[in-house]
Formats: structure tokens, sequence, C-alpha cells
């Protein structure tokens, strides 16, 4: 059974990640607040990844780098220091992370890297300055560290578009909202964490063992169609 350590499973597309792992593999969640779910396979460390020592793990096969943020401002209202806390939960974060824990995934059965980009980074979005730069930053390293790491260790990442989680619960707060968000996609629909999971899932097993370095779009069509 593989051992997976998911940061920030608390919540949205993370939580829904652990909940499709924990019944066939270890489950280590890290992040501030615990999950509400108990199972014998997962573990759970209270910590915050930015500002804390990351824990002693003593086996991993697979690492999950959840944490993100939507920071939408005009440019003429985003800070220096707003573009530093975007880049530090998106991109530092996850260097810290990988460095943390990279010792041990090399000896790991089949290792595998997920982070998650959006679709900002290749569409271009008004106030979207701050968070396209970060996770933009997110997939050059995706680039870097699948040629780096080649052939121990996988690396990937998501980019999803809307989902339906806490993190987007501004972007989805009236039904005229929800229905923008809908028609803005030529699939006519956003995401559900779920759904993203499942994708996560797949990423992170054996059965992507082919695949490293890509960031996979699940864009409902608003990046691949113009219709």
């Amino acid at each position: 059974m593989k051992t997976i350590i998911v940061v920030g499973g608390s919540k949205g597309i993370g939580n829904a990640i652990i909940n499709k792992l924990v019944n066939s593999c270890k489950v280590v969640n890290i992040s501030r607040t615990a999950p509400n779910l108990e199972h014998v396979n997962l573990n759970h460390f209270s910590c915050d990844v930015i500002q804390e020592n990351l824990p002693e793990i003593e086996t991993v096969d697979g690492l999950i780098y959840c944490p993100g943020s939507i920071n939408l401002k005009p440019i003429s209202r985003l800070s220096i220091d707003d573009f530093k806390n975007d880049f530090e939960i998106n991109v530092l974060g996850a260097v810290k992370v990988i460095q943390k824990y990279l010792p041990i995934l090399k000896t790991g059965n089949k290792p595998s890297i997920l982070l998650f980009s959006t679709v900002a980074a290749k569409l271009g979005m008004p106030f979207h300055a701050s968070i396209s730069t970060s996770k933009s930053g997110v997939e050059g390293l995706v680039k870097s560290l699948g040629a780096e790491l080649a052939p121990t260790i996988r690396i990937n990442a998501i980019a999803p578009t809307v989902t339906d989680t806490q993190l987007a619960s501004k972007l989805l707060r009236n039904d005229k909202m929800i229905e923008n968000i809908t028609e803005r996609h030529p699939l006519k629909r956003f995401l559900n964490p779920e759904e993203v999971a499942d994708m996560a899932v797949f990423l992170i097993s054996d059965k992507a063992a082919s695949m490293s370095g890509q960031v996979f779009e699940m864009d409902c069509g608003i990046v691949t169609f113009k219709i």
C-alpha cells in the first residue's frame, strides 16, 4: 500500500483527494486544520507549511500540494505584498515541501508529485495578475523538475477552471454569478472537487507512469475552444 502526503487536505479539492485515496493508500495530511474524516489509513499533522517546520515522515511514495489562493484585484490595487503572499503560498510552499521530502521520495515505490496551477496561467483574464503570475511559476517548476528528477520521480500539475469550493465561494456567491460563470465555459458547466480529485488520483498513480512534466487543463473548454 502506497503512502501519499497531501498538503492542504482539510478542505476543497484536497479534501476530495483524501476521500478518494484513503481506502487504497496510507494518507498523511498536512494542514492547519484537520479534515472532517477519520480512517485507519489517515494520519494528520497540524502544521502551517509556510511558517512552521514540516513533520518528519519515514516513507513517502507520492506528494500532492493543494494550497492555493484566489486574490482577484485590479493591478492598481495589488500591492507588492499581495504578489509576495500569492507566490509564497503557491510556489515557495510547494518548493519547501518538495525539498523536505525529496530524499525519501527518491526511495519510494514509483514516486510522483502533483501540483496545482490554474487556467488563468494560459488564458489572459482581468484581475488575475497576481495569481496567474504565481501559478505560471508552478508550471515552470513542473517542467524543470520533470526533467531534473527523471526517471526516478514524476511530477505533473492540474490547471482547473473555477471549482465549487470554499476558496472560490466569492465567485459563486449568487445565482447570477453562477449563471455567468456557467455561460462563459463552452461546456456550460464548471468543476466540482470530486472530478478534480479523480484526475489527481490518476496522475499520482502508476496508471500515469508515462506522464511527467505535464500541465493538464481541466477547463470545461474555456481555454481550448472559442465558440
